[in-house]
């Protein structure tokens, strides 16, 4: 059994399980970060993201809006996204790609 703890992530974006279906991350963005300077996609992988902490104002598809704790979006595979901090304090996200994403162990 492979059990991790959000916690236990050490960089803005780490990856914490894979496995041959699915993928698990945590993505912390401080005050005025963002997930990348543009939106971009996941060509052939869907992404959830569940806002644990703080809020995150995410671009999908071209629409914006703030999500905030206990928000859940599910982005379809090709979908353009990004997600940005415009609040004072931190805000942590946990992501599940399907099928995996990232190489295993990915850190940003």
């Amino acid at each position: 059994m492979n059990v991790r703890n959000i916690r236990q992530a050490g960089d803005w974006f780490e990856v914490l399980q894979t496995s041959e279906k699915s993928q698990t991350a945590v993505m912390t963005l401080q005050p005025d970060g963002a997930s990348g300077p543009h939106p971009d996609a996941h060509e052939k992988s869907e992404q959830v993201l569940l806002v644990l902490e703080g809020e995150v104002e995410g671009e999908i598809a071209g629409e914006t809006r703030t999500l905030r704790q206990g928000d859940v979006v599910v982005i379809p595979s090709g979908v353009k996204h990004r997600f940005a901090n415009r609040a004072g304090a931190p805000a942590v996200t946990f992501n599940v790609y399907s099928p995996p994403e990232y190489p295993p162990a990915t850190k940003g």
